[in-house]
């Protein structure tokens, strides 16, 4: 297994739910069951990076290391950067960047995207997806696809439902879906250190302005980008109070099992 370092950004000022990091699930703060799952992987390192005290506190107090990064950054990618600026990461080091608010993602999938970038030398960044089967969920905009070349790099990522089945559909939407063919993007990502100082660097692509999707700045300035694809559904982050339940509730049953 590649040699790579897990981050895990984490802030307080949530829009839909202030202090997610630090929201109890049995027993603990959300940040420390995303960190207890990166600890199951094969990083070699894992920072927590956040912008408040509260956080670093609660993070050094279960044994995390942290680093504390500005508080007006755009993206979590821009966040990651600054990370892997004050640690002085040599250009070819892994990041993977694990979100602060998935406490049930699976430290297998941590591993497969760093494996996956760390494979493929030309790429910059790796990826996840997963497949489609529903109708609702392909045409759901919030949704993210993803179409791939032969060798699993991405051509494309879009709201849209893509590839469009031209003479399936020509006359109407489809009400079931036939093939495999549509894929989810799932946004966990693997940078290499030195592409994310570049990255921070570009103004907003054109692509990217119209769908509001940052990986497109890497394509459009011709970076390439690795996509793993999983065959069955990842468990959700945690957005809304309903998903903090239903996360509990998982924990709850796991302990009654």
């Amino acid at each position: 297994m590649s040699d790579f370092v897990v981050v895990i950004p984490a802030r307080f000022g949530s829009s839909r739910l202030p202090g997610k990091p630090l929201m109890d699930i049995d027993g603990l703060p959300m940040v420390q069951h995303v960190w207890l799952r990166a600890r199951e992987s094969s990083a070699s390192r894992i920072v927590i990076a956040t912008d408040d005290a509260r956080i670093e506190q609660a993070a050094r107090g279960f044994g995390a290391e942290v680093v504390m990064t500005r508080d007006d950054h755009h993206s979590g990618t821009d966040r990651l950067a600054e990370v892997s600026a004050k640690l002085a990461l040599p250009n070819e080091t892994i990041v993977v960047n694990v979100q602060g608010d998935e406490p049930l993602l699976p430290a297998s999938v941590i591993d497969l995207v760093a494996e996956r970038l760390a494979s493929d030398v030309r790429a910059s960044v790796s990826t996840l997806a997963e497949p489609i089967h529903d109708v609702d969920t392909l045409f759901n905009p919030n949704v993210v696809k993803v179409v791939t070349d032969l060798s699993g790099r991405a051509l494309y990522f879009s709201r849209a439902p893509i590839p469009w089945d031209r003479n399936a559909w020509k006359t109407q939407p489809p009400t079931r879906l036939e093939t495999d063919a549509w894929l989810r993007h799932v946004g966990l990502y693997a940078y290499r250190a030195g592409f994310l100082g570049d990255y921070v660097t570009w103004q907003p692509a054109p692509l990217e302005q119209l769908e509001q999707l940052e990986q497109l700045r890497a394509l459009q300035h011709g970076h390439l980008i690795q996509v793993a694809t999983v065959s069955s559904s990842l468990p959700g982050g945690v957005d809304t109070l309903e998903d903090l339940e239903r996360v509990r509730q998982h924990f709850s049953q796991r302990e009654r099992a």
